[in-house]
């Protein structure tokens, strides 16, 4: 064969793809085989019920305690009291439970020591020399 046949032997096979191409693209696109049906998993099951489950019980159990919780002090503004206190300077050498034994002797130490730490917000129990405190009085 030539060089010649070959390419006259070429043209009509061009044409015959070109009319192919043309047919394919004139049919309608074949419709996607549908999906088979969702199986789920026991594993799956608890995730898809049993976390938002767990999530739900956690909210209404943080709503109820937030319900619940006690937040008024008394029911009238006439039962209300102040604290009263005395304002009390460390002297060296000195601790709380000297200065809560020595101010309030008729009350137990451990309670006056929590009571000055409360009412002078204090991080600890330690105390400097010079420092003012508030002690409740009685």
């Amino acid at each position: 064969m030539s060089a010649t046949s070959v390419s006259r032997g070429s043209r009509p096979q061009l044409q015959s793809l070109q009319q192919l191409l043309s047919r394919t693209e004139e049919r309608q696109p074949e419709q996607p085989a549908p999906l088979p049906p969702l199986r789920l998993t026991r594993r799956g099951r608890i995730v898809l019920i049993g976390i938002p489950l767990v999530l739900l019980a956690a909210l209404l159990l943080s709503l109820a305690g937030f319900f619940n919780s006690p937040a008024k002090a008394s029911d009238s503004a006439a039962e209300l009291q102040a604290t009263s206190a005395v304002t009390v300077t460390v002297q060296p050498g000195q601790s709380l439970w000297g200065i809560a034994a020595a101010v309030v002797p008729d009350r137990d130490a451990r309670d006056v020591v929590a009571d000055i730490v409360q009412l002078n917000n204090l991080s600890a129990g330690a105390v400097f020399p010079g420092q003012q405190l508030f002690v409740p009085a009685g």
